[in-house]
């Protein structure tokens, strides 16, 4: 039985890209909230450091599960 294996090296980029297109949100989200560059700048480096810890956590946890995986052979 072949087993998938992700590479740490992908679940890294997927949460970089992840990051930055949820950067781009929050920014404006926060922005229209506070209506301040600077609140918003710190609420965004705060939760976006935070946010991808936990994404690329949440990533390797689920390598672990076999669900929805599978081998297709050609």
């Amino acid at each position: 039985m072949v087993k998938f294996h992700e590479h740490i090296e992908r679940s890294l980029v997927k949460a970089i890209t992840f990051r930055i297109v949820i950067i781009i949100a929050d920014f404006i989200v926060f922005f229209v909230i506070t209506g301040r560059y600077m609140v918003t700048l710190e609420l965004v480096v705060i939760s976006n450091i935070v946010s991808t810890i936990l994404y690329f956590l949440h990533e390797r946890v689920w390598n672990l599960v076999p669900f929805g995986k599978s081998i297709r052979k050609k």
